[in-house]
């Protein structure tokens, strides 16, 4: 009788045993995937957290959007699609302002995009035409050229070509004037002074244009 009290306390103590084991083991289970869950989120978090950083700092510092290499880009993209227009214009518009326009479209922008070299050289800037704004204007000016090119001249076509360029001229001016408020390069703030009044300058004359034009 002992002897077999003796055996079911020690079969039951190596019962307890096991079962505590095998809880140990399912706790620790639970709390490792815990714990990993805990780090991935952790990690979601801090990955929102610095992207959110990083989107406060670029509207902090708007300059950071306008590197020289981002500045010529635009710049080279904007001259590119008005001396293509200008071209065409110069040809196909019927009205005498509208030519006129147009040449000097071609001359001042050559003349432009020839300055603009000549300073990228001096800083040992490069071309950036890739980036978002760059693109966007060299994109819409492609496309204004495609649009343009398969319409039938006359009025109609004048004044479409002017009003592309009111468009046109308004959003390099307002990138232009972003850009010169948040550079400290005075050697590029001059330069984009200088070519800020010319764009204001075309865009006084093509809406004097558009004023006249039925």
């Amino acid at each position: 009788m002992g002897h077999t009290h003796r055996f079911t306390t020690q079969t039951l103590a190596l019962i307890c045993a096991v079962a505590v084991g095998a809880c140990s083991k399912g706790d620790k289970t639970a709390m490792d995937t815990a714990a990993a869950r805990t780090d991935s989120a952790a990690g979601r978090l801090d990955s929102t957290a610095s992207t959110k950083m990083d989107s406060a700092a670029a509207m902090t510092n708007p300059a950071a959007a306008w590197s020289n290499d981002k500045f010529f880009g635009y710049a080279h993209n904007a001259d590119n699609g008005e001396m293509a227009l200008g071209k065409l214009a110069s040809t196909k518009a019927t009205n005498p302002q509208v030519k006129a326009f147009a040449k000097q479209m071609v001359t001042d922008h050559q003349m432009m995009m020839k300055e603009t070299h000549a300073l990228m050289a001096t800083l040992k800037a490069s071309i950036d035409s890739t980036w978002d704004d760059a693109k966007s204007i060299g994109d819409d000016g492609r496309d204004k050229l495609a649009d343009l090119t398969t319409k039938t001249a006359g009025a109609d076509w004048d004044k479409n070509y002017i009003e592309s360029q009111i468009d046109i001229h308004k959003r390099v001016l307002s990138k232009m004037t972003d850009a010169a408020k948040n550079n400290t390069d005075k050697t590029v703030t001059d330069a984009l002074a200088k070519a800020t009044a010319k764009v204001q300058e075309h865009l006084t004359k093509a809406e004097t244009i558009n004023s006249t034009l039925k």
